[in-house]
């Protein structure tokens, strides 16, 4: 199991659509609006970390709303 905390940058005034998408998807445990550099603070689980990668990419990535991200992976 990869645990991974993504923070993100969402286009202004989105950041609980946006949320509300990724509550939606099994891999995101939790999501959180936050205020100060980034918006959103998502726990996402994965298998493997090629699932992660595909996930961040395919999904998060194409996220018109979604402008930035970091992932930082728990060990």
């Amino acid at each position: 199991m990869v645990t991974a905390f993504i923070l993100m940058v969402t286009a202004a005034g989105k950041e609980r659509e946006v949320m509300e998408k990724l509550l939606a998807m099994p891999e995101v445990k939790e999501a959180y609006v936050v205020y100060g550099e980034y918006d959103l603070v998502v726990k996402v689980e994965t298998d493997t970390l090629k699932d992660l990668d595909q996930f961040i990419t395919e999904k998060i990535r194409r996220m018109p709303e979604i402008q930035m991200t970091s992932t930082m992976i728990a060990i």
